[in-house]
């Protein structure tokens, strides 16, 4: 098959109360109706105001038009489950081939994500898998296994649930079709975006000090002006704000395998000096960027005189005795997990240069325990500094200093971050209302299909808290 022409905006990463599937039917039916009749105004216009935003006009008929050049128009639909908790997934056959279609939408019922990719039937792994989590208590055991069967043999996850002020650790590993029990709390993950956690943290913990402001310019840490003299504040690049795109335009992205590994000082530089472009005013929306983490970690250590990692060594890992985190996977042998693509088979890590304070940590749940209960000390100024709204994203979900800031059902405020790597995917939260925390750590691929159901173990371990 060709390569299928894709786009993906999701305005939001995680939303606790989705639509009903009448809601989403009617979204899908419609989609379907002017797609075939070639009505892209009618889609566009079915578009929440970010969405249009992130995908104007012309380029929605682009991707359109080049859609059914490729693949045709749509002859059916199946509706297969709701994915991340955040949008419902179709399988879609067109004439030319079958596809997923997944759609999200907004408390209006607008279409505010959308994601065409091939489609790929549920593994028989699930349906042959086998429950051997005897030794947990049973409601934890089945809410584990039923997130995990559909992953392949070799994956790991590590989970920590802290209630009460007591953590309790359980991990799990799924060889020859049977998951079982594992201790792996010490062991090692990649942990992807929930490092941006912790470069907030560390921005914070300055802004306490009194050595920099989160309003101050990050621009006068640089020899050199910024294309078009744009102006970028400390705060923006933190809340996700400040207009950046998702990542550079000089990012190499011909080794998918390890994408970061090459991106330093000099390619930077040349971006900000001569390519760097904003997609819409600052402080205006929330559009997720590693570039804008990144740009902030490297600008933290530049603002201090040293290098984000020393920064990070001394003000995160030292500070919270997390003896367990790094930042890189050389050394680690056997306390290191290794990276699993979709496929089971084992990956390369991933390396990080400027852009570290995007995606490069690498702890264990033990270590992101300790954080979490940090997080519960009403005392420490610079984490309650983290979690103190800065933008509102919807009325569901506001966002801190990296922290994306819930309501829980039941009303109770609810801080969470995840993350996902080529051979990772893990998950936070902390519930601030009765003082319990869940993380969970993965092998499992970002790009595995089922990696949604790693975000979706989180908060249901959370309920059951």
């Amino acid at each position: 098959m060709k390569r299928v022409l894709c786009f993906l905006t999701i305005i939001l990463t995680t939303n606790l109360l989705f639509a009903q599937t009448d809601n989403y039917k009617t979204a899908a039916d419609n989609f379907q109706a002017n797609y075939n009749a070639g009505s892209y105004d009618e889609i566009f216009n079915n578009f929440s105001a970010e969405m249009k935003q992130a995908l104007p006009l012309e380029k929605t008929k682009q991707f359109l038009t080049g859609l059914k050049t490729q693949m045709g128009k749509i002859e059916s639909k199946e509706f297969i489950s709701y994915q991340q908790r955040t949008y419902a997934t179709y399988k879609t056959t067109f004439q030319k081939g079958i596809l997923a279609v997944n759609i999200s939408l907004d408390d209006k019922d607008r279409i505010n994500g959308l994601l065409v990719r091939p489609y790929k039937e549920p593994t028989e792994t699930a349906k042959n898998a086998v429950n051997a989590l005897n030794k947990y208590p049973k409601e934890i055991a089945e809410i584990i296994f039923s997130k995990t069967k559909e992953f392949p043999n070799n994956t790991q996850l590590s989970i920590a649930l802290t209630q009460n002020g007591i953590t309790n650790y359980y991990g799990v590993i799924k060889i020859n079709d049977t998951i079982s029990p594992i201790e792996n709390q010490n062991n090692v993950f990649e942990i992807g975006s929930i490092t941006k956690v912790f470069t907030s943290t560390v921005l914070a913990s300055l802004v306490e000090e009194g050595k920099i402001k989160l309003t101050d310019d990050i621009n006068s840490y640089y020899p050199f002006p910024f294309k078009d003299n744009i102006e970028l504040t400390f705060i923006n690049l933190a809340n996700h704000t400040s207009g950046l795109p998702r990542l550079p335009e000089n990012l190499d992205l011909s080794d998918p395998v390890n994408p970061y590994k090459s991106y330093g000082k000099e390619q930077i530089e040349d971006y900000l000096r001569n390519m760097i472009k904003l997609e819409h005013m600052p402080s205006k929306t929330y559009s997720y960027s590693n570039l804008g983490a990144g740009l902030l970690g490297y600008t933290l250590g530049l603002s201090q005189k040293t290098s984000f990692e020393e920064l990070l060594q001394k003000r995160v890992f030292d500070q919270y005795k997390m003896e367990n985190s790094f930042i890189s996977p050389l050394h680690l042998n056997e306390k290191l997990v290794k990276g699993r693509n979709p496929k089971g088979e084992i990956t390369a890590n991933w390396d990080f240069d400027v852009l570290f304070g995007a995606g490069g940590v690498l702890s264990t749940t033990k270590d992101l325990a300790k954080f979490a209960t940090g997080q519960l000390d009403p005392d420490n100024k610079e984490l309650a500094l983290t979690r103190k709204p800065t933008f509102d994203i919807n009325e569901n979900m506001k966002i801190g200093l990296g922290w994306h800031l819930l309501k829980s059902k039941k009303g109770e405020d609810l801080v969470w971050h995840n993350g996902g790597t080529g051979g990772y995917s893990s998950s936070i939260i902390v519930n601030l209302s009765n003082e319990t925390a869940v993380v969970v750590l993965s092998n499992v691929a970002s790009s595995h299909p089922k990696t949604g159901n790693i975000d979706e173990l989180c908060f249901e371990l959370m309920n059951e808290l």
